[in-house]
This record gives C-alpha cells, sequence and structure tokens, in this order.
C-alpha cells in the first residue's frame, strides 16, 4: 500500500502561525523533506521536534524525485516544507505533487500560511476577483508578461525582492499608469510589517525614500478599479 504525501505550511515570520495539525505530522511522518535544511530545524527546534530533515529544493528536485516517490510506494509518510508559507507556491512541491498524481499516491495539503492572501485582504483593493503572479521572469520573458496584464480587470499580487522592487514599480508605472492604486507590503506577521497604499508613483517615492527590507508582496488594481 503506497503511503502518502503532506505538504505542510510553515510560518512566513512569526512563529505562532503553525497549525496543531502541522505539528503533529511533522512529529509523526517518516520522512521529513525541506527546502531549506537549516531553516527547518531552526523552526523544528522551536517546536521541541527532534527530527532530521532531507534537502528538497529547485537544485535537486528532478533527481531526488525518483527516491521520494519510491519511498511512498514502500508505504511511507512523507511531509515536505518549503522555508516559508505553502510548499508550491512560488516553491519546491509541484513536480513532486504531479508525479504522485501519476503513481496514485495520495496528496493532502495542509491549509496554513501564505504572504500574499493577508497582503491581498489587507491592501484595501477588491479581492473576491484576483490573479497571482508570484515572481515575474527576472530577464526573459519579463515585458512579454507584463505586457499581456495590462488589460487585466482582476487585482494582481506579485511576489519581489528587496533590491529588484524599485524598477518593478517602474515597469508597473510605464505599463499600468502612474496613477494606478496599489499596495506594498512587506515583512508580514513580523514585528516591522508594513503595507502601504496608494499610486503607483507614490509608493515608489515612498520607497526611494525608506528601507528596503524584507520580502515585498504587490498589489495592483485592475485596470477598471475606480475607488469609490
Amino acid at each position: 500500500m503506497n503511503g502518502k504525501l503532506y505538504l505542510i505550511p510553515t510560518p512566513i515570520g512569526n512563529l505562532e502561525d503553525i497549525t496543531y495539525r502541522a505539528v503533529r505530522i511533522l512529529k509523526e511522518a517518516d520522512t521529513l523533506l525541506a527546502e531549506d535544511t537549516r531553516h527547518a530545524a531552526r523552526l523544528l527546534k522551536h517546536l521541541g521536534i527532534d527530527r532530521k530533515t532531507h534537502a528538497h529544493h529547485q537544485h535537486n528536485e528532478h533527481k531526488a524525485l525518483k527516491g521520494v516517490i519510491h519511498l511512498l510506494q514502500e508505504g511511507q509518510q512523507v511531509a515536505l516544507v518549503s522555508d516559508a508559507g505553502t510548499p508550491g507556491i512560488s516553491d519546491p512541491g509541484f513536480l513532486l505533487v504531479r508525479e504522485c498524481i501519476r503513481e496514485g499516491i495520495a496528496v493532502e495539503t495542509l491549509p496554513g500560511a501564505t504572504a500574499f492572501v493577508p497582503a491581498l485582504v489587507n491592501s484595501g483593493l477588491p479581492c473576491d476577483k484576483f490573479c497571482f503572479e508570484g515572481f515575474l521572469p527576472v530577464k526573459k520573458g519579463r515585458q512579454t508578461r507584463l505586457q499581456a496584464l495590462s488589460g487585466e480587470n482582476r487585482t494582481m499580487a506579485f511576489y519581489e525582492s528587496p533590491h529588484r522592487l524599485l524598477k518593478t514599480l517602474d515597469e508597473f508605472i510605464a505599463v499600468f499608469g502612474a496613477v494606478r492604486q496599489a499596495s506594498v507590503s512587506r515583512e508580514l506577521t513580523k514585528v516591522f510589517e508594513e503595507t502601504v497604499r496608494g499610486s503607483l508613483e507614490e509608493l515608489k517615492t515612498y520607497f526611494e525614500n525608506n528601507a528596503l527590507k524584507g520580502e515585498f508582496v504587490i498589489c495592483v488594481a485592475g485596470e477598471r478599479y475606480e475607488e469609490k
């Protein structure tokens, strides 16, 4: 009988943001896979769990795939965690889930932390319908993707790193217009959590004069959004 793959969301900042069920499965699973074993070790230590983890990240997931599937086919319960948030959302996990489905192996994804949901809700922009874009391509395909979104009517959510934030806001101004409403959230769930709202031009001015620290979520209003 096959085992089961569990995808375990981990806190994006505040370590209290983990569910009781996630903690139980981290204790009980036969094998723990982690995007960064050192990062996972710190979380497990905080939770009082003394377990070894095995690396499963974007640089080795193709190579490791066959071995993990073999463990599952032997009946093992395997849990996968990313550095922060839900595996598969801008993190490793998709390839393993797809292969499990192909092999008839059960997959269970626990609900939990992910950065774009609180940023979207906190933006003040419509969130009944939205599109999640994650990280835009760094080079090839970036402008093509932005142009494809130029007529998007839903609120758009993006991930961005500190060193590319200002460049990305410049690109957004060029594609969506300087007055398009947006929000930028950083350090979500942490002590210095911050959400700044306004036009894209206002956001650019703000972050030109303030610290660029933490991971960022940018929410941009759709083309037909009208503030009332």
